[in-house]
């Protein structure tokens, strides 16, 4: 039996989003420069995914165990106690980059941090674009080029 993704493309408003979720000032700030900077280095407009995702772009995936969906490129999430990245792939550039990256925590598949004053812009301009090139690559995109 197919799993229905829970991340799915919706036609919410992003800056409605950030205005009602996001309580913290800073945290506001900092939403409203990353959806300015992954704008300008992915070339794609903002879009909501799911409840609380901002993507950039969209690419199809499918696993070996058959699993398959859409997702964005790349995009983030202003979580109530810290934001999440999703920007990261399985690369050497990506893990090379991570060591310069700032303050940060990493799970499997996504970046942690606090607030965008902890993280060096230019790697995580480098990251997303080495994330957008990965997937490019390896994966069915026919939205991945500008």
């Amino acid at each position: 039996m197919a799993v229905k993704n829970k991340t799915t493309h919706t036609t919410e408003n992003v800056t409605d989003f950030i205005n009602s979720y996001v309580e913290q000032e800073q945290k506001m700030q900092d939403s409203f420069r990353l959806i300015e900077l992954m704008k300008e280095w992915s070339g794609f407009e903002p879009t909501m995914w799911g409840p609380t995702i901002i993507g950039f772009g969209a690419y199809h995936y499918k696993y070996a165990s058959g699993h398959e969906g859409d997702a964005p490129i790349i995009g983030f999430s202003p979580r109530k106690a810290e934001f999440s990245l999703y920007i990261y792939t399985p690369s050497d550039v990506s893990e090379k980059l991570l060591e310069e990256l700032g303050k940060f925590k990493m799970g499997k598949a996504c970046i942690y941090f606090k607030k965008l004053a902890d993280l060096n812009l230019e790697v995580l301009e480098k990251l997303s674009k080495s994330t957008i090139e990965y997937i490019n690559e390896n994966h069915e995109c026919g939205a991945c080029k500008r």
